[in-house]
């Protein structure tokens, strides 16, 4: 271990530390025992707190991992990551200002509360909760994976045969980041964003201007990646041709480029479909606020397309990663092999505080998931305020240390593998939030089926996929060959959202002709215009109530 590094790593984490429990006091409640004030900050944020907010939730450790290694393994739609994340913002400005008008008019505190005022239908409400819950484990789980992997760069018990002893650092994180979410809320990684967002804000541009300088230029880094792909497709022709193993590039050819956009496209249709990003958007004080981000998040994006170039920069240092290689330690250990001591702290620094505020959320949103759609609306139908608190406290503990145990206990690709189902499963609930802001004419029973056919038919996909150079693994990537090419690959989850789309029309019209019932619409039109100071907008109505007459 670097003395200097794992000091500045310290200080800056106990600074977060004491930021997460004093967030208790920040913008203070008069009651912290109800889920708008623990689970949506006390739905009052403007649009600076919701910008770091936001960007936190969505820029998570992983990405400042995952992006940069898959350019550095050669990925050729490694790229992706940078257009999904523009393509988003567009969508989110034209339904998430509906989703929080309705949202704040009824109480709704997450999207299965939408979906079960909209369609009066619990057993959907319940499907789209446990998809949330399901998709968001193992998106925690990747935050520890980005954690253990700037630990292991650290030096911190890597060469340990103790478990125990290697695997503390991580569990001392944890233990902290769910003490002061039990005790913060949401208000806690609102805090620790601004803290986040400005290291990793530092960390990059001082990257992108300070190491191409010590490696000789951008020219000369594009020069020794494509050299570098070049010769490694040349060594491996026959295994590349065999499907044994993938081929490496900067441009995706022409049979990998439906690929490419289908992942973006895919991509950023589920982005805003998980809860935590549901939460953070509920958490905003009014439609504008919305609206701002989505006009300025895209900073972000700006972000992400450099710290995706470290990828390359780390094959033009000559940055090794181990044997079997782990692409995913290129960027911590080119900023350990680069960068002065104490810089190489903060850097590792903004990533281990970045998995802590996106763990916080997903927590939060998993948790209010479960006291709302699980617990309240089948086990305890007349809980409290603060017994649905008190519930969501347990929830985000149990939560967190499940992520916990799974990383510790299993292989990290495993979290990698489910974490990629987990888009392919939070897609399906596409129709019944987004298609349900604009219209109810899906019938609630063909939405419910039609989601889980494309569960089970986008699962069945992603099952069939082996890793390369492993046909007898399972779950081995996003992509399949598209029905009827022998070449084209698309993504899963946008087959899967078709076949769902396709029963749900299909089913809509059979339950019509025979007249199943379709319940009430507990929801009226003006609800989805309705902003900050409109009438019953402050007041928090039971997601459960009687329907409106």
């Amino acid at each position: 271990m670097n003395a200097v590094a794992v000091s500045v790593f310290v200080f800056l984490f106990l600074v977060v530390t004491v930021l997460g429990f004093a967030a208790a006091r920040w913008r203070r409640a008069e009651r912290m025992d109800n889920l708008d004030e623990w689970g949506l900050g006390g739905r009052g944020f403007g649009t600076f707190i919701a910008w770091f907010l936001i960007g936190g939730d969505l820029y998570t450790a992983y990405t400042f991992i995952a992006v940069p290694a898959t350019l550095y393994a050669g990925s050729v739609v490694g790229f992706f990551a940078v257009p999904y994340t523009i393509v988003v913002y567009p969508l989110i400005f034209l339904f998430l200002p509906k989703l929080w008008s309705v949202s704040h008019r009824h109480g709704y505190v997450t999207p299965a509360d939408f979906v079960q005022g909209r369609y009066d239908s619990k057993p959907l409400a319940l499907a789209i909760a446990i998809t949330g819950i399901l998709a968001t484990m193992p998106y925690i789980a990747l935050q520890l994976v980005g954690i253990q992997v700037v630990l292991d760069v650290m030096g911190m018990g890597q060469d340990s045969d103790n478990w125990v002893i290697k695997d503390l650092p991580l569990f001392v994180a944890f233990v902290i980041l769910a003490a002061y979410t039990y005790s913060s809320g949401l208000r806690a990684p609102a805090l620790i964003a601004f803290v986040k967002d400005t290291l990793i804000y530092l960390v990059i541009i001082v990257a992108i201007l300070y190491l191409p300088s010590q490696v000789g230029g951008w020219g000369h880094i594009f020069d020794v990646a494509n050299d570098s792909f070049t010769t490694f497709n040349t060594e491996n022709a026959d295994a590349i041709a065999a499907g044994e193993v993938a081929g490496k590039g900067i441009m995706p050819p022409a049979a990998a480029q439906w690929a490419y956009a289908s992942l973006a496209l895919g991509s950023a249709l589920a982005l805003f479909m998980y809860p935590h990003s549901v939460t953070a958007v509920l958490s905003t004080r009014n439609r504008s606020v919305i609206r701002r981000n989505a006009a300025l998040l895209p900073a972000y994006s700006f972000l992400l397309g450099l710290l995706a170039l470290l990828g390359f920069v780390a094959i033009a240092a000559g940055v090794t990663v181990g044997d079997p290689p782990n692409p995913q330690l290129a960027v911590p250990q080119l900023f350990e092999n680069e960068f002065p001591s104490w810089f190489a702290g903060v850097a590792f620094a903004a990533i281990v505080i970045g998995a802590l505020v996106p763990a916080a959320i997903m927590s939060i949103a998993a948790a209010n998931l479960w006291t709302r759609n699980i617990y309240k609306a089948f086990l305890k139908r007349g809980a409290t305020d603060a017994e649905e608190a008190q519930q969501s406290k347990y929830a985000s503990l149990v939560v967190k240390f499940g992520a916990l145990v799974f990383v510790l206990a299993f292989s990290k690709q495993y979290a990698i593998n489910l974490q990629l189902l987990g888009g392919v499963w939070i897609l399906q609930t596409l129709p019944a939030i987004v298609i349900g802001l604009y219209t109810r004419w899906f019938h609630r029973w063909a939405l419910l089926i039609g989601w889980a056919v494309g569960m089970g038919y986008g699962t069945w996909l992603a099952y069939d996929v082996p890793l390369p150079g492993d046909p007898d693994s399972h779950f081995g990537g996003p992509l399949v060959l598209f029905p009827g090419s022998e070449t084209t690959k698309v993504y899963i989850a946008l087959l899967a959202i078709i076949a769902n789309l396709v029963v749900s029309v299909v089913l809509t019209f059979v339950f019509r002709a025979m007249g199943v019932d379709e319940g009430v619409d507990q929801t009226k039109d003006d609800d989805y215009w309705a902003d900050e100071g409109d009438e019953g907008v402050e007041l928090e109505l039971d997601p459960l109530a009687e329907p409106h007459r």
